[in-house]
């Protein structure tokens, strides 16, 4: 399973970005997919998470900033960031539990990542 992000990159503070991860390979189905950020010296964090069905979780840092959603094939998440603030430059990074016929019924995650991409926000 590849993931391919895109969409990073520099912009000042209050603007938006959007990022876009798709995921390909030998999928039959993804069940949780999201984005984690890692700024320099820090550890990675959760930004927000959406579920096969929709259902969608933030961090209290993002709320009412950024957006997650996923199209209908659920094989690409989305990340829309608004009102950006330089505390959130760092590096995107996409994330799914992606399964095939082999590990479907298993019961922890099978992750996988996309490369990250970068996010800076000038102030």
């Amino acid at each position: 399973v590849q993931l391919q992000a895109s969409g990073g990159g520099l912009v000042q503070a209050g603007g938006s970005l959007r990022l876009s991860c798709a995921a390909s390979g030998n999928i039959l189905r993804i069940n949780d997919m999201g984005w984690y950020r890692q700024a320099p010296g820090n550890e990675r964090e959760l930004v927000a998470t959406i579920t096969n069905g929709g259902s969608t979780n933030y961090v209290d840092s993002v709320k009412g900033r950024f957006t997650i959603s996923r199209d209908n094939a659920k094989t690409t998440v989305y990340l829309q960031m608004n009102r950006l603030k330089p505390e959130d430059t760092a590096v995107y990074y996409c994330n799914a539990d992606a399964r095939n016929h082999q590990n479907y019924f298993l019961p922890r995650r099978i992750d996988f990542w996309g490369r990250g991409t970068q996010v800076t926000v000038s102030s």
